[in-house]
């Protein structure tokens, strides 16, 4: 391991467990692990399918609707 990963290793140590497990998902990510980095839920799972399926459809949002949300939240 070169030094600068092992810094890395030492800082990452200090985070808060939720920040060491973002952190572990990014580098095995980034080494090619077959695991997913980001665990769905089963709603959120089907709320991608069906996001995906409405894609397929040429379903997107309007112009409207995304000045709608981005007016909201102030984007």
């Amino acid at each position: 391991m070169t030094e600068l990963l092992e810094k890395a290793v030492r800082t990452a140590r200090a985070l808060s467990p939720d920040m060491q497990d973002e952190i572990a998902r990014m580098v095995l990510a980034y080494a090619g692990h077959d695991d997913p980095v980001i665990a769905l839920t089963l709603e959120e799972e089907a709320d991608l399918i069906e996001a995906q399926a409405e894609m397929k459809r040429g379903e997107f949002a309007t112009d409207a609707e995304v000045e709608a949300v981005l007016s909201k939240y102030r984007l």
